[in-house]
C-alpha cells in the first residue's frame, strides 16, 4: 500500500501562503487567518539518522508491516476483525506521509464496504473528514464506559463466513463536523501523528518532572498546572484537585512510571501503543491484547492471538526465534521514525516563536527535551547512537492538563480525568490538516479558541484561559506570526 506525499511546490509554496496571509493583514482585510496546510515536500516519514545497519533493515521491515492491508483469514494477513476501525495502520496515519495522521480523504468510507462487508457509515464519519474512533461515555446502565466501540463489523465479507454481528447504534445524529446535536454519549478521537516517537520514548521520567517544576512562578500566574499520568509515589500528583480514576491496564499503576503516548497520555510504550491499536482499531488479537474483543459463535475464525512471535525454522532445521511479530515490527517503525522537519525561517517566523513563548504557550507546548544518555535499540550493550542523547523538538511536555468543559470528552484514562490531555506536541502541525482530539476543527484559530473554557458542570476553567487571552490582546501581525510559525512546524 503505497501513502502518497501531499504537495509538490517545497519551500516556495510554504512561503507564499505565509506571505499571502501577511499581505491580507497589512492590506487591511480582516484578522490573521491560517494559510493552511504547508505545501511541498512532507519532510517526514523518514527514519532517524545516524542508524547503523541493522536499525535500517528492522525499520524497512516494520514500514512494510505498517502499511500491509488486513483480511480476515487467508494469506500472511493476521485476521481483521470481528469488529474494527480500518484494516491498516497506514490507512489512518498518512498525512503528510506515512507514521502521520489523518489524511484527506477518509480512508474508512471505502472500508466500510470492502470485500462484501455491509457496514453503513456512521454519522460522524465524512469523505473529507478525519479519521475516528468512537468511544461510549456510559453503559445503557448509567455506569462509565469509557472503551472504543467499533465503527465495522465483518459481518457480510467474502472472508468472513459465518459471522453475524451488528454495528453499533450511534444514536441521534448531529453535526457530522463537530458532533453538535448528536447522540452525547458518543466522543470521538483521531489518530496521533507517531512521528519521532522514539525519541519521545527514550525521555528520562526525570527530564519530564524537572521541566513540571520548572518556571513555577509563571506557571501559578497563568493558572497552569499540570500532572504526569501516574501514579508516583511522592509528590507528583498531590493538591492537583483532580480525581484519580481507577488504574487502567494501560497506566504504569504498578512501576509508578510516566506514560506518554495517546491523547491522554495513556499509553506507557511504543510496543503497548500498537499492541493495543492493533487490537482496537484492527480487531487483530496479539500477545499483549490475546482475547478477541468479541467472541461471538461463528465470528472466531482464526487461531488466537492471531499475531504472535513466529516460530520457523532455517534451511538447516534449526529454530529461528529473531522473527518478529508484528506489533514487534509496528514499534521498531515508530521508534526509528525522524520527527517532521520544520520550515526555513522567516522574519515572521522568528516573530511567533518569540510571541508563542513570551504569552505563555511554551509553559504547556514544552520547546525541547534531550533524550537519555544510553538508549538501547536491538542491543542492550551497545546504545543506539541515533536515539541516545538527541534534542527532541516535540513541543509538549507531555503532561497532563484540564481543558475545561468546552473540550471534555467524558472520558477517564488511567490518572487522566475526562477534561485532561496530554499537551499535543506540535512538531508537525504545519501539515496536519484536523485539529484537536476529534478533529472538530481545520483551523488552527479555531483550535486555539477551543482552548479556552469557563468552569462548569463539574469542570475546572481550562488551564489554557490565560494564555488564550494573551494571545488575542496581542496586534494582529502578532497573533499572524505565531499562526505563521506553528504552520512551519
Amino acid at each position: 500500500m503505497k501513502v502518497e506525499q501531499l504537495g509538490s511546490f517545497g519551500k516556495l509554496a510554504s512561503a507564499a501562503a505565509i506571505a499571502l496571509a501577511t499581505c491580507l493583514l497589512m492590506s487591511g482585510q480582516g484578522g490573521p487567518t491560517d494559510p493552511g496546510v504547508r505545501a511541498g515536500a512532507a519532510g517526514a516519514g523518514q527514519s532517524l539518522s545516524g542508524m547503523v545497519a541493522d536499525e535500517t533493515a528492522f525499520f524497512q521491515d516494520g514500514r512494510g508491516r505498517f502499511a500491509e492491508v488486513e483480511s480476515v483469514t487467508g494469506g500472511s494477513n493476521n485476521g481483521l476483525g470481528p469488529r474494527f476501525n480500518s484494516n491498516s495502520c497506514a490507512s489512518c496515519h498518512s498525512q503528510p506521509a506515512m507514521g502521520g495522521t489523518s489524511p484527506a480523504m477518509n480512508p474508512e468510507i471505502a472500508v466500510a464496504t470492502l470485500n462484501g462487508a455491509t457496514n453503513s457509515i456512521p454519522w460522524f464519519v465524512t469523505a473529507g473528514g478525519p479519521t475516528r474512533e468512537s468511544r461510549f461515555q456510559r453503559k445503557p446502565d448509567g455506569t462509565p464506559d469509557g472503551g472504543v466501540h467499533n465503527l465495522f463489523v465483518i459481518t457480510g465479507r467474502k472472508d468472513a463466513a459465518g459471522c453475524n454481528i451488528a454495528q453499533p447504534d450511534f444514536g441521534r445524529k448531529g453535526d457530522p463536523v463537530t458532533g453538535k446535536s448528536g447522540n452525547p454519549n458518543v466522543i470521538f478521537r483521531i489518530p496521533t501523528p507517531v512521528f519521532g516517537a522514539g525519541l519521545i520514548e527514550a525521555i528520562p521520567d526525570s527530564a519530564i518532572l524537572a521541566n513540571l517544576n520548572a518556571e513555577q512562578s509563571s506557571k501559578q500566574t497563568m493558572g497552569i498546572r499540570g500532572r504526569p499520568n501516574a501514579y508516583i509515589a511522592g509528590n507528583a500528583n498531590r493538591s492537583t484537585g483532580a480525581k484519580v480514576a481507577a488504574a487502567s491496564p494501560n497506566t504504569s499503576g504498578n512501576d509508578g512510571t510516566i506514560t506518554r503516548f495517546g491523547w491522554k497520555a495513556q499509553n506507557k510504550s511504543l510496543l503497548l501503543f500498537a499492541a493495543e491499536a492493533y487490537n482496537v482499531e484492527m480487531g487483530v488479537t496479539n500477545q499483549l491484547f490475546p482475547q478477541e474483543r468479541d467472541e461471538t459463535a461463528g465470528c472466531l475464525l482464526n487461531p488466537t492471538p492471531e499475531d504472535t512471535v513466529n516460530f520457523t525454522v532455517t534451511t538447516t532445521g534449526a529454530s529461528n526465534p529473531a522473527v518478529l511479530s508484528d506489533i514487534e515490527g509496528f514499534s521498531v517503525f515508530m521508534r526509528m521514525l525522524a520527527p517532521p522537519a520544520p520550515a526555513p525561517d522567516t522574519t515572521s517566523i522568528v516573530n511567533g516563536r518569540s510571541q508563542f513563548s513570551k504569552i505563555g504557550c511554551a509553559l504547556c507546548h514544552t520547546p525541547s527535551f534531550t533524550t537519555g544518555q544510553m538508549i538501547a535499540s536491538g542491543s542492550a550493550t551497545n546504545p543506539s547512537a541515533a536515539l541516545s542523547n538527541q534534542k527532541v523538538n516535540l513541543y509538549s511536555d507531555l503532561l497532563l492538563h484540564h481543558m475545561g468543559e468546552g473540550l471534555a470528552d467524558g472520558i477517564s484514562q488511567g490518572a487522566a480525568g475526562p477534561d485532561e490531555f496530554r499537551s499535543a506536541p506540535l512538531w508537525g502541525v504545519g501539515q496536519r490538516i484536523f485539529f484537536l482530539h476529534d478533529g472538530r476543527t481545520s483551523n488552527l484559530l479555531e483550535a486555539i479558541r477551543a482552548h479556552s473554557s469557563k468552569k462548569g458542570h463539574g469542570y475546572p476553567a481550562s488551564e489554557a484561559n490565560q494564555v488564550v487571552a494573551n494571545f488575542f490582546k496581542l496586534s494582529v501581525q502578532d497573533q499572524q506570526d505565531i499562526i505563521n510559525f506553528l504552520r512551519a512546524l
